[in-house]
């Protein structure tokens, strides 16, 4: 089971100036109410098409997603709900980057936005986890919100895949695009909504997971004025001055080559019971984002590898690089620091918002990762803006809990609750509970509910 998750992780993570097109596929109408006076401004190519259902329970299968791009993410038991008819909207904004090949458009900073016939008057924008694509949180945001009511707008960041490191001239360049692209989106899609429905959204709310959780922080830490809140799910965490990603895969890595012990990944910040998950990420993910991020930010070191490509198979893009695992952060040149310095975050969040952590991370660590964010909110004196849950025994993809449901449980369902807890708090001035671990039941579904008291 672990050899097929890894390679649907690995696989998922593998005109006109604003000229409009109809996307004829199964499930398109003639035609919905706003659909032609939709113009998203600043993008270079755009189709919209009136689909029955906007759901993954009808477009898996069409061009409108992409199943690879959010396999793995869910519990396979997980509830997605279906028919929920509207708009949806593909196109990409200008970009000399060409990484992203979905619907063969070979073109970066792609974007899909939906608009649901039944609109509750509010949009949540989100980007992709990892190196993932614009529909990657289809199966377990799209889906859920859509079914809501919320119109929903996401991009690629604008560069995706293993070589996601090559776009760009100098260090940073890459991650640095992925802020102004969902900048970019959010205001675009903005304006959508008003075209489309006549009136503008009443609330606007930034999520993600992973590198989307990263981005929501940043949103909101550097575009408060564009949201009216945000929920953080294991958003990873650049600071210049550490820790993150350099800071403790080092130590994964050098593991694997049998050159660090276990006490050395305790301290590195990796938790205490989660070493049934080490080999897993050791397979899939350590080496892998060691290097390309590595690669991104620290490009001088061992130039050999990754190279010009992460690779070409799933060998070759899983490998680590040798050198990796005598990586010493704090010894690199200062123009490394001020490389992730262009991307650090702060804590200085400008709007409510909800961080959801799993206990058994084991690719960003709490220690390491919000934890540390936590306490820079607090630093900042916006800890009233601020609630961190802490989900005992999740960990970083809810599907891992498919292998071993006697020991994790999925986050999803606790992300949910926490979504319509920050509405409820935004909208209502409903306080939401305060911050801590939710608790791992023994009993019920877990894989659908959660509460977070």
């Amino acid at each position: 089971m672990r050899s097929r998750a890894g390679l649907a992780l690995l696989s998922a993570a593998l005109l006109a100036l604003t000229a409009t097109a109809s996307a004829p596929a199964i499930g398109a109408s003639p035609g919905c109410a706003g659909e032609d006076r939709v113009h998203v401004p600043g993008a270079e190519l755009q189709t919209t098409a009136c689909l029955a259902d906007l759901t993954t329970s009808a477009l898996a299968g069409t061009p409108y997603t992409d199943v690879a791009d959010w396999a793995s993410l869910a519990a396979r038991d997980t509830v997605r709900p279906s028919g929920v008819p509207g708009i949806q909207v593909d196109g990409y904004f200008p970009d000399t980057s060409r990484l992203n090949r979905t619907h063969g458009w070979d073109h970066d900073a792609q974007f899909v936005i939906r608009l649901p016939a039944r609109w509750n008057g509010k949009l949540v924008v989100t980007g992709a986890p990892g190196v993932r694509k614009q529909y990657s949180l289809d199966g377990i945001i799209s889906d859920q919100v859509l079914a809501r009511g919320y119109a929903f707008a996401s991009t690629d960041k604008g560069n995706s895949s293993a070589d996601f490191y090559t776009d760009g001239r100098r260090p940073g360049d890459a991650v640095a695009e992925w802020n102004r692209r969902t900048t970019e989106l959010a205001v675009a899609a903005k304006a959508v909504v008003r075209q489309v429905y006549g009136r503008s959204a009443q609330r606007t709310y930034m999520t993600g997971i992973s590198n989307g959780g990263y981005l929501t922080r940043w949103q909101l830490e550097n575009h408060p004025e564009l949201y009216d809140g945000g929920v953080d799910w294991e958003g990873a965490l650049w600071t210049a001055g550490g820790p993150n990603l350099f800071t403790y895969l080092p130590t994964a890595v050098a593991r694997q080559s049998g050159s660090a012990t276990d006490a050395d990944m305790y301290a590195a910040g990796f938790a205490p019971g989660s070493e049934f998950l080490w080999p897993y990420h050791q397979t899939v993910y350590w080496g892998l984002t060691q290097k390309i991020y590595r690669a991104e930010f620290d490009p001088s070191y061992d130039p050999a590898c990754p190279g010009a490509s992460a690779g070409s198979t799933t060998a070759e893009i899983l490998a680590p690089c040798a050198s990796d695992a005598s990586y010493d952060y704090a010894a690199r040149p200062k123009e490394v620091r001020q490389a992730v310095e262009r991307v650090a975050l702060t804590g200085r969040i400008g709007r409510p918002m909800l961080t959801l952590h799993g206990t058994l991370d084991t690719l960003l660590p709490i220690a390491t990762d919000s934890d540390v964010y936590a306490s820079m909110v607090a630093d900042r004196h916006r800890s009233a803006l601020h609630r961190y849950y802490l989900v005992a025994d999740g960990t970083h993809v809810d599907s891992l809990y498919d292998t071993y449901p006697d020991r994790l449980r999925p986050i999803l369902p606790c992300y949910l609750t926490a979504f319509d807890t920050l509405t409820s708090w935004v909208e209502h001035h409903t306080p939401p509970p305060p911050s801590g671990v939710v608790a791992h039941p023994t009993t019920g579904d877990v894989v659908n509910t959660c509460p977070l008291t």
